[in-house]
Parts: structure tokens; C-alpha cells; sequence
């Protein structure tokens, strides 16, 4: 997993100078806690003895002051430098799986549930931060320490020295060992029931007006709570664990404390002088168990660790190659789709099979078909999202792929439900154009009809149009969000059956309103009926990733009686 894995091992390399500073301040702290305790034994068994002159133990109570101030100093800094460490590298993690999310959406729609999305972001991040703050840095850090102590002892005695060795490889080695097999299993049933969790807490969410509309608000509460009890169950079991071996921990601890005390007075009572040493060394071990125990801690929790690391690996992300990019004129913007064909892996069936079409400046064309037909995946491939597997599009003959750096300028999209972000009305319009004045904003509003509307709220265009827009309507999210397009004013506007869920009066409506403003416009409007086909210069049917029929919808219903037939029955005849 280590050798192969890409979102924690480059980035111990590109941080490498701060990272070993980490390790030499956080050792640092533990030989400034021991040499304080060393030293304040050192100082009490000498004061003990009267010495004639207080410059005896002058020395010794300096270092005490100078460990006593350096133990939180460097305790300090190494703390600021493992936070700045670590916040560099979940920084840089976000903003990489940001990019993959954004670049591969389609994809991860494809693979992955709103729910899992979730816990990539909410989760695993998070467990990769606490990977380093809570097992890396401990571990290496409490390893340091065991070299150091094995061989300060081992100078005076090598026996002695192997066996408080011994006896540190069981606390920091053995027992976390002992940690990851006894909690892993556990570990992995607890990731599986947050897993599902999210899963089933998003799904139950997006569709929560069923469940009301259904008088059903009791199941809805109630329909997790098998999987949390499951999930406490499961916490209070590791608790029960991390206190027998935290209890384990500190018996070895002790045993080491008593080897000690065994060493030094075979090789310290020898005569006065010798035994002031006695309590130093005892006291120096004790601040060494802050530095050991979080060893077990941080190794119990990693296969928590560990699956997140796998799941970040095993995200999928496209290998696309962007051509050298390029920009073109947007005063006319002249589309061709020439037999382009797409599928989101080797193994499916096509679903775009030589696809062309011609696209003049300022043409409306409408895509009709059922679902899963590609009409969605047309757009997708349009805008750059997609790569086709064969063929090419191409705007002012210039390939798209090589406009994804003009994609904002040339392309504005309307889908099936826009979101509204709990700001003031103003603000999500501007949302289209940062730059847009006060006066174009109302301009926009105007002219897709919701003056009058915003104008009777509370404070007008600065009222709040709370979560996800649910002050208004439908329809009227889908007006504001015109708006925000209009702010835009790019050449091509891509609508993905913008008026499902509405009514048929509101429908037509809308539908009037966005050709009307949008004439000027190229327009590729993906629906799912008929209703008001004949605002369209061109209308094409697909079914089975080919083009069925096409043509303008008024030539259409004279000579063509299938698409007479379909319009029909989009009608209710």
C-alpha cells in the first residue's frame, strides 16, 4: 500500500526540512522533561546530604530552571510546527480532491453515491491529518527515545541496557502490534457503519419531503437508530480495550521504574557521591511514559487510517490530456459535432455512437430521448467534462479541449434544479458576474420577469433567499437563475431540461421567457417532451446512442407521422 500510494508519501518529500524539525523538537521535549526530573533527583539526594557549600548544587538547579523552562518551549514550537505541517499537507489534499471531484464529476456520478462523496471529504481527509498529529509523529518521536534511553543505560551497563530495551520494544512495539490486531476488525466495522450513515442520512435528506408528505416523520427519526447503536456498541468496546492495555502499558512502566532502581544500587551505592545518582535516574524515566503510551494510541486507530488511505488511492480519475489551449472570437460561435463517440469504460456499451451535428451561431437545437439515451452525456462532452472516444467538436473549428480555459466565457448552463445559496437575492444573481453593478443585476431580474416579485419582499433585493432557495418556488428559482445567465452573457447556453417538476402553465411560462431573452443566444436545450418544441430551429430524437429522426419541429409534424404521433401523445390526445 505504501509503495504505491500517492496522497501520503510525496508529500513527507515536499515538506522534508519542516518535518525534521518536528522530530528534533519533539525530542527535544522529551529529553528536556526527563533531564528535569534527572536533575531534580540529582538535586534533592545531594541536598539531602548537607553539602557545606550552597555552590554544590548550584549547577543542578540551574539545569532544573533551564529543562523546566526548555520542556514547554520546545513542547511549544514542536506542536506549532507539527500543526503548520500538517495543515500545509490536508490543504494541499483538499484542494487535490477538490480538483479530482470537479475535473471527473461525471464520472464519480457514475461510481460513486452522494454519501461516499461525503465521507471522502468529511472523513478521510481528516483521518490523514490525524494519521501524522496521533501515530506518525508519536511513534517516530517515542522510537528516538528508545534508542536514546537503550543507549544511555547500555553505556554503563549492556545488560541492563538490553533488557530496559526489551522492555521498551514490548511497550512501544509488541502491545501496539498486540492494539492493531485486536482493534482492526472493529475498527473497520465502525468505518463501515459511518459509511452507511452518511449514505443513508444523504439519501434520507434530499428526500425528505416524502417522508413528510407521507406522515412518516417517526420512521424517519427513527431510521438510523439501529446503525448508531451498533456504532456505540462498537465505541464502548474499544474504550473497554484502550483501558486494559493502557493499564498493561503502565505495569511494564513500572517494571522498568524497578529495573532501574535495581541497576543503580548495584552501580551507585558504592559511596556517597554515587548515590546522589540514584533518584536521577528513577525520576528521569518517569516524564518517558507521555512519549511511549501514545505509541499503542496512535497505532490502535490505524486501520482506520489505513482504509481511508486505500479509498483515496482507489479514486478513479481520468487520464485526460488537454491539448495546448487557445481562445477564439465570441462574437459568432459556429458549433460542429463531427461523429463523435463516447462510453465511461471499455467494458460498457456505447453510449453516443457517431454522433454529428452542425450548430450555426444563434441556432436553438432540442435533444429529445429517453432516459439513459446520452442527452445529459452531449452537453458533458460539449463543454470539455468528457473526452470522446472518437470524433471531434469543435467550436469556430478550434477543438473544444483546447477552450477549457474560455469554457466560462463561452458556455452557461441551466439544469433541472439550480441551486440559490442562503445569500441576499443580489448575491446569487451576481453569482453570474462578480464585477455586474447594482443596476445590471435589476436589469437581469427584470427582464426574466421577477421585478415585481423581489420588490414586495421584506428588504427587497437583499433578502436572504434561505437554504437552497426555499423561499421561492420552482419556477422562480429557475427565472433567478436565468438571471444569473444573463450576468454571464456567454454565447451558448446549454439547458438541461430546466422545467421538470413544473407545473404546465408555469412551464410554458418559463419556457417563453428564456427564448425570448435568450434569442441572441445559441441554445442546446436537453428535454424530455414536446411541450413547446416549436420554439427549437431544429429537433432531434435519439434512441439506442444513435439519432432516430430529426428536423425542424413545424416540417417534422407535416411529413414525418411518427413525430406526429409522439407529439400527440405528449399532449394527452
Amino acid at each position: 500500500m505504501i509503495k504505491n500510494d500517492t496522497w501520503v508519501k510525496p508529500y513527507l518529500k515536499k515538506y522534508k526540512p519542516l518535518l525534521r524539525m518536528i522530530f528534533i523538537l519533539g525530542t527535544l521535549t522529551v529529553f528536556c522533561g526527563g533531564a528535569l526530573m534527572f536533575t531534580s533527583g540529582y538535586t534533592i539526594d545531594k541536598s539531602a546530604t548537607r553539602p557545606y557549600n550552597i555552590l554544590l548544587i548550584y549547577v543542578p538547579v540551574l539545569l532544573t530552571r533551564a529543562f523546566g523552562i526548555g520542556r514547554p518551549v520546545f513542547r511549544y514550537l514542536e506542536r506549532l510546527r507539527s500543526h503548520n505541517w500538517v495543515l500545509k499537507v490536508t490543504s494541499d489534499l483538499r484542494t487535490r480532491l477538490y480538483k479530482t471531484l470537479e475535473k471527473d464529476a461525471s464520472y464519480f456520478n457514475e461510481e460513486h453515491k452522494s454519501g461516499e462523496i461525503l465521507g471522502l471529504l468529511a472523513e478521510d481527509i481528516n483521518h490523514i491529518q490525524n494519521l501524522f498529529l496521533r501515530t506518525v509523529f508519536p511513534a517516530i518521536i517515542g522510537y528516538i527515545v528508545v534508542i536514546l534511553v537503550s543507549l544511555g543505560i547500555g553505556f554503563f551497563n549492556i545488560w541492563f541496557g538490553l533488557l530496559i530495551l526489551l522492555l521498551l520494544v514490548v511497550e512501544t512495539v509488541l502491545v501496539p502490534l498486540v492494539s492493531v490486531a485486536v482493534e482492526s476488525a472493529r475498527k473497520a466495522h465502525q468505518k463501515q457503519i459511518k459509511a452507511q450513515l452518511y449514505t443513508e442520512l444523504t439519501d434520507n435528506i434530499l428526500g425528505a419531503n416524502d417522508w413528510i408528505i407521507a406522515n412518516r416523520q417517526a420512521d424517519f427519526k427513527n431510521l438510523t437508530n439501529d446503525n448508531i447503536h451498533q456504532l456505540n456498541v462498537s465505541k464502548i468496546q474499544s474504550m473497554s480495550f484502550t483501558q486494559s492495555r493502557d493499564f498493561l502499558l503502565n505495569v511494564v512502566f513500572g517494571i522498568m521504574i524497578v529495573t532501574l532502581l535495581i541497576f543503580t544500587n548495584l552501580y551507585f551505592t558504592g559511596n556517597q557521591e554515587q548515590a546522589n545518582w540514584v533518584a536521577a535516574f528513577a525520576l528521569g524515566l518517569l516524564p518517558l511514559s507521555d512519549s511511549l503510551i501514545p505509541v499503542s494510541q496512535g497505532f490502535e486507530e490505524w486501520p482506520e487510517y489505513k482504509d481511508s488511505i486505500q479509498r483515496l488511492n482507489g479514486i478513479q480519475t481520468v487520464d485526460q490530456q488537454l491539448p495546448a489551449q487557445t481562445t477564439i472570437d465570441l462574437d459568432k460561435t459556429d458549433i460542429k459535432i463531427d461523429n463523435v463517440s463516447f462510453n465511461y469504460s471499455s467494458e460498457s456499451k456505447e453510449l453516443i455512437t457517431d454522433f454529428s451535428q452542425v450548430i450555426p451561431n444563434g441556432n436553438k437545437l432540442a435533444i429529445i430521448g429517453p432516459s439513459g439515451s446520452g442527452k445529459t452525456t452531449i452537453l458533458q462532452l460539449l463543454m470539455g467534462d468528457l473526452q470522446a472516444i472518437k470524433g471531434k467538436i469543435t467550436i469556430n473549428d478550434v477543438d473544444v479541449l483546447q477552450l477549457q480555459d474560455q469554457r466560462t466565457e463561452l458556455f452557461s448552463v441551466l439544469n433541472q434544479d439550480p441551486f440559490l445559496f442562503n445569500t441576499s437575492v443580489m448575491n446569487n444573481i451576481r453569482l453570474g458576474n462578480e464585477h455586474a453593478t447594482e443596476e445590471q443585476v435589476k436589469e437581469a431580474i427584470q427582464r426574466v420577469g421577477m421585478k415585481e416579485t423581489i420588490e414586495k419582499l421584506p428588504q427587497k433585493y437583499d433578502t436572504l433567499v434561505e437554504e437552497s432557495g426555499q423561499r421561492f418556488s420552482g419556477g422562480e428559482k429557475q427565472r433567478l437563475s436565468l438571471a444569473r445567465i444573463l450576468l454571464q452573457d456567454t454565447p451558448i447556453v446549454l439547458l438541461d431540461e430546466p422545467t421538470v417538476g413544473l407545473d404546465p402553465i408555469t412551464e410554458n411560462k418559463l419556457l417563453e421567457t428564456l427564448f425570448d431573452v435568450l434569442s441572441d443566444k445559441t441554445i442546446i436545450w436537453v428535454t424530455h417532451h414536446l411541450h413547446s418544441i416549436n420554439h427549437a430551429d431544429k429537433v432531434i430524437f435519439l434512441s439506442d446512442s444513435q439519432i432516430e429522426m430529426q428536423g425542424n419541429p413545424v416540417e417534422l409534424y407535416k411529413t414525418n407521422k411518427h413525430f406526429q404521433e409522439l407529439y400527440k401523445m405528449d399532449q394527452g390526445k
